[in-house]
């Protein structure tokens, strides 16, 4: 069997730019970049197990990404994936990233990136048996 593994592109004005709001705002690393002529076109950011590519490729496709992104906690409970999101709110914020309320039928935490693509947090909901329900986008 082969595992896949899946990076969304982000379209961005400026790949430089873009890589310091993702690593010094969002705590993301990035371990390559295609540069040319001392300019980034595509770079890839990771943060535990989530890796998203950086591309200025497209233009017209600038700030209309959206990714879905859900927090594995454990033990899995409602409580402990609502602390994980707070804690994740308090970092966030405390580094100056854009973080705000959304809904989705459920509660959201949403942060925009400086060209307006979106990352959806989703804060649990809870099934009838009081468990998290994961949710699937």
């Amino acid at each position: 069997m082969t595992d896949w593994f899946a990076r969304p592109v982000l379209h961005v004005t400026d790949v430089d730019a873009s890589l310091l709001f993702y690593v010094n705002r969002l705590g993301f690393t990035s371990p390559w970049r295609y540069d040319e002529d001392g300019r980034a076109y595509v770079a890839q950011v990771e943060r535990q197990g989530c890796a998203l590519i950086l591309a200025d490729t497209w233009p017209e496709k600038i700030g209309k990404g959206l990714i879905f992104i859900s927090l594995n906690v454990e033990p899995a409970t409602r409580e402990a994936a609502i602390a994980a999101l707070d804690a994740l709110r308090a970092e966030l914020e405390a580094k100056g990233a854009p973080v705000k309320e959304g809904s989705w039928g459920y509660r959201l935490l949403v942060v925009d990136d400086p060209d307006g693509n979106q990352l959806f947090f989703n804060y649990p909901s809870e099934t009838a048996s009081g468990k998290i329900a994961r949710d699937e986008a």
